[in-house]
């Protein structure tokens, strides 16, 4: 059966099954033949598990029971969160073959709400990069154009959405994991607040950084996903126990009287003036419907990519140690002792930019540069956080560009780490002050999507959504996607 999810949001798909005019099964076969037809070229996937999709689709139909707008429906999950019985590598040679023995929060709500996971998405290696090209198995292209990135480093997600191969999928943003790739491909995706969504499951890349959310093709999707991921978990620490609100409560299009602050810093030296043009019509857009628009000045994200890089690879640094050779994934031949043992596995599991942020971030809380780069980056966190704090004082939201630039050419960056790294200078501060963020679809440049990126107080994605379906509402742009029937 074949199903264009660019014709179906969630809620159409749901009404579908719960009127027996499609089941389970039929649309956890439609994703995976469109993966099987498409993948080739896109490679969203690392791997997928058919046979148990389908077993599951199954026994959702026996059961007839829809009561949520997730139910029946397939997603791709990235290859960071621990599926139970299912190869889950973070896309590094290290971890081939593992198959966790549990299953990461967000995946146990959602294979409780009966949601069908059908395959484990492209990503860079541990997360460590920003357009999917440092993954251990291959290169995933951008959906617009196969020439391009399609960011990183949920590369693989944003993807396999953006081309129709699922209807949502989940990805992990640690300094604009979610959002780039979303800008890149034309999506949605949200980042939310530090604490709003379990961690336990996700593979640890900076443990004060990361963040699980979703990505899908409108705001109201997106919201809808939220609603099932989100709340406390007693099995992190780090989760909050604050109330989770209906995200979808003020999805109404009306922005009057909301009060948006755009940074001057985020129309500064290294944007394209062709995404900036196009990211202030999306803007004027918005205070056209209403709400009132100030220029505010973030004085401290000129700082924030040098800071990040030094408390993100420090704590990567932290949590890699784990991979050994001793405990579970891959394990070198031929080895002397157990230092020799530990060397060998790292040197030949990990990739290059694992080991280059593991070196950073060692020497970065070693003895001797501690006070130096660690602890002057965590100041300037705090700068940052109070940078924030100050807007949001007078402002409901922070808007600005998700991206510097559009898509870049494959192969043009991943040998300049410096210039990819400078290409998360948006979003970073984002998760260094542990804050909302979404992107959406702002419009096009050089027939390559941009994002609009909506910024929030802690805790009030609600508002982040609002901004965001007002704007997509009256662009419509979502309607707007690759052309996969003529491409593939």
């Amino acid at each position: 059966m074949t199903i264009n999810y660019f014709e179906h949001d969630l809620t159409s798909l749901h009404n579908q099954l719960v009127n027996k005019e499609v089941s389970a099964v039929d649309l956890t076969r439609a994703s995976l033949d469109n993966i099987s037809k498409t993948d080739d070229k896109l490679n969203a996937f690392i791997s997928t598990n058919p046979d148990e999709a389908i077993a599951q689709a199954q026994k959702i139909d026996e059961k007839s029971d829809f009561s949520n707008v997730l139910t029946g429906l397939p997603l791709g999950l990235k290859d960071n969160m621990a599926t139970k019985g299912i190869q889950t590598t973070g896309a590094s040679h290290i971890l081939e073959g593992f198959k966790p023995i549990y299953n990461a929060t967000v995946v146990e709500k959602l294979q409780n709400l009966g949601a069908v996971s059908v395959g484990k998405t492209n990503m860079d290696e541990f997360a460590m990069g920003g357009s999917t090209e440092t993954s251990y198995y291959k290169q995933t292209s951008n959906a617009w154009d196969h020439s391009k990135v399609p960011g990183g480093s949920s590369g693989g997600s944003a993807a396999a959405v953006a081309a129709g191969q699922v209807p949502f999928a989940l990805g992990s943003d640690t300094g604009g994991s979610i959002r780039q790739p979303a800008a890149f491909n034309g999506i949605v995706g949200l980042k939310p607040t530090y604490g709003r969504v379990s961690r336990w499951g996700l593979f640890a890349m900076a443990s004060s950084l990361d963040q699980i959310g979703p990505f899908t093709r409108t705001v109201k999707d997106n919201a809808t996903v939220l609603n099932a991921i989100a709340g406390f978990d007693e099995k992190d620490s780090t989760s909050s126990q604050r109330e989770v609100p209906d995200f979808t409560a003020k999805l109404s299009g009306d922005v009057k009287g909301l009060k948006i602050a755009v940074p001057k810093e985020y129309f500064g030296e290294g944007i394209d003036p062709k995404v900036a043009k196009q990211v202030k019509a999306a803007i004027a857009q918005l205070e056209a419907l209403g709400a009132t628009v100030d220029e505010v000045s973030l004085p401290h994200t000129k700082y924030g990519v040098a800071a990040y890089y030094i408390i993100m690879s420090s704590e990567a640094s932290s949590n890699l140690q784990r991979y050994d050779g001793v405990r579970y994934g891959f394990r070198a031949d031929d080895v002397k002792n157990l230092e020799d043992l530990y060397v060998k596995t790292r040197s030949e599991g990990f990739g290059d930019e694992v080991k280059r942020r593991i070196m950073l971030g060692t020497f970065s809380l070693s003895a001797g540069a501690y006070d130096a780069f660690f602890k002057k980056a965590a100041k300037i966190r705090t700068l940052l956080i109070e940078d924030f704090n100050k807007v949001f004082e007078n402002y409901d939201v922070i808007v600005g560009p998700t991206a510097p630039t559009a898509a870049y050419g494959l192969g043009e960056e991943v040998d300049d780490p410096t210039a990819m790294y400078l290409a998360d200078v948006l979003t970073i501060p984002v998760n260094l002050a542990g804050l909302p963020g979404l992107s959406v679809n702002a419009g096009f440049v050089d027939g390559l999507p941009v994002g609009l990126q909506i910024i929030g107080k802690p805790f009030d994605e609600q508002t982040v959504y609002q901004a965001g379906y007002a704007y997509e509402q009256a662009s419509r742009l979502f309607e707007q996607h690759p052309d996969v029937a003529k491409e593939y």
